[in-house]
């Protein structure tokens, strides 16, 4: 499994934000929001700061993704 930030796009839509946007209110860095961009992990404390920010759950920010098998190495 993996972790995905595909709710936190949605909401930024929803909420007619951009990432720059995001960014700026939260505090964040460029990096964060490039990792996140990339799938990359982000500490919770990042989250948490994202989460208080938007005013919302974690799970408009992130969400579980099973892990593609590759049946040619089964």
């Amino acid at each position: 499994m993996h972790i995905s930030y595909k709710p936190l796009w949605h909401t930024l839509v929803e909420r007619n934000m951009r990432k720059e946007d995001l960014r700026l209110a939260a505090g964040l860095t460029t990096n964060m929001i490039a990792n996140m961009g990339k799938g990359k992990n982000i500490s919770m404390e990042t989250l948490v700061r994202i989460c208080e920010t938007l005013n919302c759950g974690i799970l408009d920010v992130i969400e579980l993704e099973q892990d593609e098998v590759d049946e040619s190495k089964v």
